[in-house]
């Protein structure tokens, strides 16, 4: 899904590098959902599996409506 790429790309080349060596393996875990998966957890549709991981998540949504 092109928009699952945009947000994620964006969060790999803006944030990553600076991130926590936690959040940094939350994001690798991540890219191993399946897109429908991601998607329905950046829409809110699906659970985060913990608070590290709704953190992450809730940090992408932030980051999906600004350019």
């Amino acid at each position: 899904m092109k928009e699952l790429d945009l947000v994620m790309s964006r969060y790999l080349e803006q944030h990553y590098e600076a991130a926590s060596s936690e959040d940094q393996s939350h994001f690798r875990d991540l890219l191993e959902l399946p897109d429908p998966e991601l998607y329905g957890l950046l829409l809110g549709r699906r659970r985060a599996q913990d608070d590290a991981q709704a953190k992450l998540i809730d940090f992408l949504r932030g980051m999906s409506g600004k350019a």
